[in-house]
């Protein structure tokens, strides 16, 4: 089955950074991905797309909130393994929220597998 699970999160003041890592394993992962993302959900709200990338060809997409702060990266890939990263430039309280990766499947319905979230809290 796919697992992914997300490191890096943490307490970090305004304008500070952080680097999210997100690894989904599963028997031949790589071959079957067709795209990852991050995922966030402050609380009392819903969960919104933060990024995501096209795993074989790499096209990225930012929400317009995180555009030219954040950026996205495919690190590695095999068959095993698929990990990702997410850069945090010039943090905002705004940001502040649980992140999650996910990843879609080649011919499948939108994202269906989903890591457990790490917390990103930006102090003011």
């Amino acid at each position: 089955q796919v697992q992914l699970v997300e490191s890096g999160g943490g307490l970090v003041q305004a304008g500070g950074s952080l680097r999210l890592s997100c690894e989904a394993s599963g028997r031949l992962i790589s071959t079957y991905t067709y795209a990852m993302g991050w995922f966030r959900q402050a609380l009392g709200k819903e969960r919104e797309i933060v990024a995501s990338i096209r795993w074989n060809i790499g096209t990225t997409y930012y929400a317009d909130s995180v555009r030219g702060r954040f950026a996205i990266s495919k690190d590695s890939a095999n068959n095993a393994k698929n990990t990702m990263s997410l850069q945090m430039n010039t943090l905002k309280p705004e940001d502040t929220a649980v992140y999650f990766c996910a990843l879609q499947r080649l011919g499948g319905q939108g994202y269906e597998f989903w890591g457990q979230g790490t917390q990103v809290t930006v102090s003011s």
